[in-house]
């Protein structure tokens, strides 16, 4: 009687440990599925994988075809050095470019050609990065997180510099009046309002800003 009920408690656990893998394996499965792919590339550029493995590549101008076409994932960071600039594609054709010394984690992506709850978040904590907004911008929901607010993007191109002191410089080189600034709380600040507040800093040649530690 007892071995069967050894038996019995182990067959249970083996069933539990295999759901457990399965739901694992299709995690893994959508992490390692590419969201999009290095265009550009030039100087020092590092990609860090979800997995902790980290890709590096230094080129120089005549070899920044090198990397071209070289996938990124959901959660992986990537940054440039010194002499860096990258630029990536993704799959529902928004596109940014990050300038030297920059970095930015793809927290998170999901599109759907299809589907209308299309989501992605890319947190911006240093450098200079210019956005063109794709499908996820105009049909779900795309947000840029900075250190001081959260930009929310909704078919415009907008440039964000993150200054090494951590304040931030925003601006929208197309279509005026259709992006979103919100503090951390999620409040949505009015982008035409003149910054006059502590904390703020303006670009006078695009006449924009953020609102630091609101």
């Amino acid at each position: 009687m007892n071995a069967r009920r050894t038996m019995a408690g182990l067959a249970g656990l083996w069933l539990v440990l295999a759901g457990s893998q399965s739901v694992l394996a299709q995690s893994r499965s959508t992490d390692l599925k590419p969201i999009g792919k290095i265009v550009t590339a030039v100087g020092k550029v590092t990609v860090e994988h979800v997995s902790a493995t980290v890709a590096q590549a230094v080129l120089s101008d005549d070899k920044a075809g090198a990397k071209v076409g070289d996938p990124v994932y959901r959660g992986d960071v990537v940054k440039t050095g010194a002499d860096g600039k990258l630029g990536i594609n993704f799959a529902d054709g928004s596109s940014f470019n990050l300038s030297s010394n920059a970095s930015m984690e793809l927290n998170e992506f999901v599109y759907d050609p299809d589907a209308k709850s299309n989501a992605s978040l890319f947190n911006l904590t240093r450098g200079t990065a210019t956005f063109v907004a794709g499908a996820v911008a105009k049909s779900g929901d795309m947000k840029v997180d900075t250190p001081v607010a959260t930009m929310g993007i909704r078919g415009t191109t907008p440039h964000i510099e993150v200054a090494d002191d951590g304040s931030v410089r925003f601006s929208t080189l197309i279509e005026e009046g259709k992006d979103r600034v919100l503090d951390k709380s999620g409040v949505p600040k009015r982008r035409a309002a003149v910054p006059t507040a502590p904390g703020w800093e303006r670009r006078a040649d695009r006449g924009s800003g953020v609102c630091r530690g609101c």
